[in-house]
C-alpha cells in the first residue's frame, strides 16, 4: 500500500495540542512525584511476585517509564503503528487495494484528517489513563530493549489522588500494584504476549469489511466523541462505538477468546491491587471505595463518551475478571489458580469467566464451586 491511511504525525500533533494540561505543580514537586512513582513501582514488583508467584522477567533492568499526557499520546501512537500498519496493509491487499469505490473516500478525507480524528480520541484518553503496560513497542534493532514497557501517567495520578483526598503514597503504590501485575503477566508467562497479538491479528483479518469502512467508523466515533465534548451529542442516544466497527459473524469466536484473556489479565490486576492487603497499602479499603464511587459517577455526557470508546466494556472486564480470580483462588488457592497460565488451552473461556466452577472442573478436575460460596464479587477496578 503506497498511501498511508493514518498520518501518525498529525495524530500526535493533534492530540498534544488538544489535551488538557494536568495539575499545576512546581518543577521540584514534579521531580518528587516521578522519583516516588519509579521507586514504588519497584516496591510493587516485589509484592506482586510474592503474592502471585509470578516473577516479571527482565524488570530488574527496566524501571517504570513516567510520562506526562503528551508523552502518553506519543507512546500510544507508537503502539498503534506497530499493530495497525501491517494489518491495514494486509487488509488492503486482500481487498485489492484502494482503487475501488472506496478510493474516493480516501482521496476526499485523506490520511491527515484521519490522523486528526485519532489524535482527538487520544487527547481525551490521555487525561484519564493512570498507567498501562505497553505490549507493542517499535522493534529494537539491537535486540536489547524490552519488548514491553510499564508506563505511569504522573499528572493523572496526581489529579485523581487530589480529587479523592487519599493518602498519596498509598494511592501511588495501589496503582503501581495493578500495572506491575500486568508486567509480571506478560513477561513471566512466556506465551501470553504473542497469544494476545495473534488473537488481535486474527480478529482484524477475519473482518468482512474493507479498510475504508473501518476508517469510516473510526471517523464517526471520533466525531461523536468531539460532539459529546462540545455538547452536541445526545447522551441518551449515542452513536455506535469503536467495538462495533469491525465485527462480523466470522469474528465472534475470536472476539470471545480475546475478550476472555483480556478480562482475565485485567481482573487479575484488579484482584492483586486490593488483595495484597492493608499491611502493604494501609488505606486500601478507603481508596477502593472512593475510587469506585468516582468511576461510577459522572454526567450523562461522560457516560456517553465512555460507551463510545469502549471504556464501559473495560470496566465490566475488571468486575468479571476479578470475580473469577477471587472465587477461583478461594476454592483452589493461588497455586491452583496459576494453572491458568500453563498454556492457551488452560485459559478460561468467555463462558468460564462467568462460571469459575466450569473452569475448575475442566482444568483442575476439582469439585465445582457452590453458588455464592466465595461471597459477593468485588467492584470494577482502576485503569
Amino acid at each position: 500500500m503506497s498511501a498511508q491511511m493514518i498520518d501518525w504525525n498529525v495524530a500526535v500533533q493533534t492530540g498534544t495540542r488538544l489535551v488538557r494540561p494536568g495539575p499545576q505543580v512546581t518543577p521540584e514537586e514534579a521531580f518528587e512525584v516521578v522519583d516516588e512513582l519509579r521507586r514504588l513501582a519497584k516496591v510493587a514488583e516485589g509484592h506482586v511476585r510474592d503474592f502471585t508467584g509470578i516473577e516479571a522477567v527482565g524488570s530488574e533492568a527496566t524501571q517504570a517509564t513516567v510520562v506526562d499526557r503528551p508523552g502518553w499520546i506519543r507512546a500510544n501512537v507508537d503502539g498503534f503503528r506497530v499493530v495497525l500498519e501491517p494489518l491495514m496493509e494486509r487488509l488492503a491487499e486482500r481487498q485489492g487495494g484502494f482503487g475501488g469505490p472506496g478510493g474516493s473516500f480516501i482521496a476526499a478525507v485523506g490520511s491527515r484528517v484521519t490522523g486528526m480524528q485519532v489524535g482527538a480520541i487520544l487527547a481525551y484518553m490521555a487525561s484519564r489513563v493512570l498507567g498501562q503496560y505497553e505490549l507493542f513497542l517499535p522493534p529494537d534493532p539491537s535486540g536489547e530493549a524490552p519488548t514491553g514497557r510499564l508506563t505511569l501517567v504522573a499528572p493523572n495520578i496526581v489529579h485523581v489522588e487530589q480529587e479523592l483526598g487519599v493518602d498519596t503514597r498509598d494511592f501511588r503504590l495501589w496503582v503501581c500494584l495493578h500495572e506491575e501485575t500486568h508486567r509480571a503477566q506478560f513477561t513471566g508467562v512466556p506465551w501470553l504476549r504473542s497469544y494476545v497479538q495473534e488473537q488481535m491479528t486474527e480478529f482484524l483479518l477475519a473482518s468482512d469489511v474493507d479498510p475504508v469502512a473501518v476508517l469510516e467508523r473510526l471517523r464517526q466515533t471520533a466525531e461523536a466523541v468531539i460532539d459529546a465534548i462540545r455538547g452536541d451529542e445526545d447522551p441518551d442516544n449515542p452513536r455506535g462505538g469503536l467495538i462495533d466497527a469491525i465485527q462480523s459473524p466470522r469474528q465472534r469466536a475470536v472476539l470471545d477468546r480475546l475478550t476472555a484473556v483480556m478480562t482475565l489479565v485485567e481482573g487479575h490486576g484488579d484482584y492483586v491491587m486490593d488483595a495484597v492487603g492493608p499491611e502493604v497499602v494501609p488505606s486500601v479499603k478507603e481508596i477502593r471505595a472512593r475510587f469506585q464511587s468516582r468511576r461510577e459517577g459522572g454526567s450523562r455526557l461522560e457516560k456517553a463518551i465512555r460507551r463510545l470508546l469502549g471504556i464501559d466494556l473495560k470496566m465490566r472486564q475488571y468486575a468479571e475478571g476479578s470475580r473469577f480470580v477471587r472465587r477461583t483462588v478461594a476454592e483452589v488457592g493461588m497455586e491452583g489458580f496459576n494453572k491458568v497460565w500453563t498454556s492457551p488451552e488452560t485459559l478460561p473461556t468467555h463462558a468460564e469467566i462467568k462460571d469459575p466452577s466450569a473452569w475448575i472442573a475442566r482444568v483442575l478436575g476439582a469439585r465445582s464451586l457452590e453458588a455464592g460460596e466465595a461471597g459477593p464479587a468485588p467492584e470494577a477496578g482502576q485503569g
